[in-house]
């Protein structure tokens, strides 16, 4: 145990915490759009595998090494395998990446819902000052006009006022630059107290979208065409489970959703009590993360039987992309609904929400990362831990203000598709390795029995072992080959875009490399020597606290010596 380490106040703030930052924006328009792209039903098939083999076991691995070590991400891999220490400060700097510009989309929200106390909803017809001439306010799929729903959104007309690419980058949109800092004032009010306040505003905001979920399911079961929609959903169709990228989709939706290699979900289990229930708390965030996005497919998918309807069409024809699966394509499904502005301002309020469970929980990894290694400098420098938080927060907000101007649309998207997919993957791939391969099964084991009392059962450790390092291969090698550049719509950005896009993939890739060039460099002996040192985990001395080498003959070395500054 480490005195000095807060904890949570009770057990379930952490599990409610675990289910805000698992439970996000991606359940309701990532998951959606890819099992409507993959076929419906045919997505669920190899989802629900991923999430057996794959999801369940590295979330299990990640609590465990977090609630063991008692550390954020970079201490606890420098703990388990010094060569592989880059691993925790990449995912520090993927975090740190995403929440620059994940805090549009809850601005995005903030936006919507204020727009929806009007009556009747500004997206629900074509007489506003900003509508084009080929607005229209009944949907459809012709190159030559667009819905209301449409223009609000983007093409240049209201929300985004979005520039026609990436080389125009146009004006600061001041409306969405406001909510943007009213976003990051909700951030920083959900921890500043650290888990202290964190633990009592998991109470509502992971508790409450439940609640909206149900009652819009509820009232879109009741809408002609609905059922067309689930149909969809539910019915798969079995030759799309030829196609390896259905494959490949599903095991990617698993790790973002859930969050591996993020770093978040380990820096919070930090926090436990020591003798915590590990199992117990890993199968509600994962189980509770999959169902929520089932449940959401259930909510999406019968409005896109509505719509279905609407325009005369079949379900598989509908137009649907991306975040404008949320901020499109639902707000035109409210526009002909029975009291639009109730279920609207519902809808986005839950986003919100949505949206600040997961914000604050990769605000928190960076957060945590850097007391854990410079505590008495960060109280030196800021006196007090909430003006460190508040520091963080005025950071992030500065490199996200790109996102809040006219080209802030092709921001996100550059910036989301290069972390999203090549960061993540590659992340989670040396991870793995690093803990399950490195550190081994055998001292995981070893470290859940101490903690718990119980060894965890062969399915869990067989996945460690041998699954999900095969599979995580599998998955990097096959999302390296069909890689494709960033596009949005029609739009494909161009190579020096693409470019930019590489540079903030390597901003938290590079540090793996560069931490174990650095262990190398500092750890004594020959070459051999050194890659024996630098693959022998960390113990720690219960009388002292100091980290040292379980051989006893090694020279011991503090931490700080083998933390990459």
């Amino acid at each position: 145990e480490r005195p000095d380490r807060p904890t949570w106040s009770k057990q379930i703030e952490f599990t409610l915490a675990g289910i805000g930052c698992a439970v996000g924006l991606g359940n309701i328009w990532r998951f959606p759009y890819l099992c409507y792209r993959s076929g419906g039903g045919a997505f669920l098939v190899p989802y629900l595998l991923m999430l057996v083999v794959l999801g369940i076991p590295l979330l299990y691995m990640e609590l465990t090494v977090g609630q063991y070590t008692r550390r954020g991400p970079v201490h606890a891999l420098a703990i388990v395998c010094p060569l592989f220490k880059g691993v925790g400060m990449a995912s520090v700097a993927i975090s740190f990446i995403m929440c620059t510009y994940y805090n549009l989309v809850i601005t995005w929200a903030l936006y919507y819902l204020f727009s929806s106390f009007q009556a009747p909803l500004p997206w629900q017809h074509c007489n506003n000052t900003w509508n084009t001439a080929n607005c229209t306010n009944h949907a459809t799929n012709s190159s030559y006009s667009s819905t209301a729903s449409q223009e609000f959104f983007n093409l240049r007309y209201r929300m985004l006022e979005q520039t026609s690419g990436v080389d125009e980058p146009g004006t600061i949109r001041w409306e969405l630059c406001l909510l943007l800092i009213l976003a990051w004032i909700l951030i920083y009010l959900c921890i500043f107290k650290g888990v202290k306040s964190t633990g009592k505003v998991v109470y509502f905001t992971a508790l409450f979208p439940y609640v909206i979920l149900i009652a819009l399911l509820i009232n879109n079961a009741q809408l002609p065409g609905a059922l067309d929609g689930i149909k969809f959903f539910i019915v798969p169709q079995w030759e799309r489970l030829l196609s390896l990228e259905v494959w490949v989709n599903a095991a990617a939706q698993i790790f973002n959703s859930i969050g591996i290699g993020f770093g978040s979900l380990m820096a919070m289990s930090s926090y436990n009590s020591f003798h915590n229930n590990v199992l117990k708390d890993t199968l509600t965030i994962s189980i509770v993360n999959s169902l929520t996005s089932i449940l959401a497919g259930f909510v999406i998918f019968s409005a896109f039987g509505y719509m279905s309807y609407l325009q005369g069409i079949a379900v598989p024809d509908l137009a649907v992309d991306g975040p404008g699966l949320v901020y499109v394509v639902y707000p035109q499904a409210f526009a002909n609904m029975p009291v639009a502005q109730l279920w609207a301002v519902l809808f986005f309020f839950m986003l919100l929400c949505l949206g600040l469970d997961s914000e604050f929980a990769m605000v928190e990894v960076l957060v945590t990362s850097l007391l854990d290694e410079f505590q008495q400098k960060m109280i030196q420098i800021f006196r007090w831990k909430e003006l460190l938080v508040l520091a963080v927060c005025v950071a992030a907000f500065v490199l996200g203000i790109p996102c809040v101007m006219q080209v802030g649309i092709y921001v996100f998207q550059l910036m989301d598709h290069y972390t999203a997919i090549v960061s993540i993957m590659s992340l989670a791939f040396f991870e793995v390795i690093a803990i399950c391969w490195i550190y081994g099964v055998k001292r995981l084991s070893s470290n859940l029995e101490e903690m718990t009392g119980m060894r965890p059962n062969i399915f869990f450790r067989a996945c460690w072992l041998v699954i999900a390092p095969v599979l995580i291969t599998v998955i990097l090698v096959f999302s390296i080959i069909q890689f494709k550049p960033a596009r949005y719509e029609g739009y494909v950005f161009p190579p020096w875009a693409q470019g930019v896009g590489w540079v903030i993939a390597m901003a938290s890739i590079i540090w793996i490399p560069l931490a174990a060039f650095h262990t190398l460099w500092i750890l004594p002996g020959s070459f051999v020597q050194k890659l024996k040192l630098s693959v022998t985990p960390y113990a720690l001395n219960e009388k002292s606290n100091m980290p040292y080498y379980e051989r006893g003959h090694v020279t011991k070395f503090t931490f700080t010596h083998l933390f990459l500054y």
